[in-house]
């Protein structure tokens, strides 16, 4: 027989918030919760099925360049792809894109 004191229960009020959390319409919630998701699962890939645990030395350093340069392709090319303006240029089909996607869109009442 079980002794009742030796249970554990986990604390379902933070898996509730967790998975709340995950479902609301917070936007840096969502990111962090998607590119979290995807780090665990690119690292458990790493480590069960390409065997990076058990190859020589090198290679994980070698992931970890290989991140590095992900990075910075995305820090080089990120401020010319997410904004429709800079210093001394502007994006004007991609303004008027997003205009007219705007006005296409229905309207909630």
């Amino acid at each position: 027989m079980t002794n009742e004191s030796h249970i554990h229960h986990p604390n379902y009020v933070k898996v509730w918030a967790a998975l709340v959390g995950s479902m609301s319409h917070v936007r840096y919630v969502l990111l962090f919760a998607a590119f979290g998701v995807a780090a665990i699962k690119a690292y458990l890939v790493a480590k069960n099925f390409m065997h990076v645990t058990v190859e020589k030395r090198f290679v994980p350093y070698l992931l970890v360049l290989c991140l590095l340069f992900v990075v910075i392709l995305f820090a080089g090319a990120a401020p010319d792809v997410m904004k429709h303006s800079g210093l001394h240029w502007n994006k004007d089909s991609a303004k008027q894109a997003v205009q007219s996607g705007m006005g296409a869109a229905p309207k909630h009442e």
